[in-house]
């Protein structure tokens, strides 16, 4: 399994990620992809942050998401809800 970093997500903004769930699947629209500070000495990546939007009234508890995109193929994902918006709820994920 490849490393993911932030140059895989950069160029999907505004793109649509589905996520599997029991009864079908759930859309999340990347809104953003930025690079955090890093601490550490020789990282094996540079830690970055991802924020997805997902338009449903319901809120999607936080945990591992089996998410698919056309480029990226298949990938798991740690969302954690941060934020309601009119549009819907925001989901942040941090890889470090």
């Amino acid at each position: 399994m490849e490393l993911l970093t932030l140059e895989h997500f950069a160029g999907c903004l505004n793109e649509t990620f589905r996520a599997a769930l029991n009864d079908g699947d759930v859309e999340f629209v990347l809104v953003e992809a930025r690079p955090l500070p890093n601490s550490l000495p020789n990282p094996m990546r540079q830690p970055f942050s991802l924020l997805f939007r997902n338009g449903a009234a319901l809120l999607f508890p936080q945990q591992i998401y089996s998410m698919s995109h056309p480029r990226l193929g298949e990938v798991a994902i740690f969302l954690v809800p941060v934020a309601r918006e009119r549009e819907g709820f925001l989901y942040q994920a941090v890889f470090n």
